[in-house]
């Protein structure tokens, strides 16, 4: 398997990691993680907690531009060792790196390592084209 792939996985377990995030904050501020609604509970938090919830939304979202990225490198047969593996590393770490500062309440880095993912897929993609 390729190195853009492995890094689409990581993306796709991305929400899940910050969503597990999300529990730490829940039990502390609202006394436990509601099962039956957490998207509603989710609303109530703050902080870190309101981060974690921020990440993972944003994790959606981001995995399906880079998915969508992918998918065209792929068919337009990019080589998936060059400049694609880079940017797909690239993407990933940064990525990583916004959910944290997203929990770390980090605005200006969080907004720094959203644009420089969001560059990486637009890079596979004019890289394709």
């Amino acid at each position: 398997m390729t190195i853009p792939l492995w890094c689409l996985i990581g993306g796709i377990v991305l929400p899940y990691l910050w969503a597990g995030a999300s529990v730490p904050f829940r039990n502390k501020e609202l006394g436990s993680t509601d099962l039956l609604q957490p998207r509603l509970q989710a609303l109530s938090l703050t902080g870190g907690g309101a981060g974690a919830w921020g990440a993972q939304m944003n994790q959606w979202e981001a995995i399906g531009v880079f998915t969508v990225a992918t998918f065209i490198a792929y068919t337009q047969g990019v080589d998936p060792t060059g400049s694609w593996a880079t940017a797909s590393i690239v993407w990933l770490v940064t990525r990583v790196l916004h959910g944290a500062f997203y929990i770390a309440q980090q605005a200006v880095l969080r907004v720094l390592s959203f644009t420089v993912s969001l560059a990486m897929s637009g890079w596979i993609i004019v890289m394709a084209v």
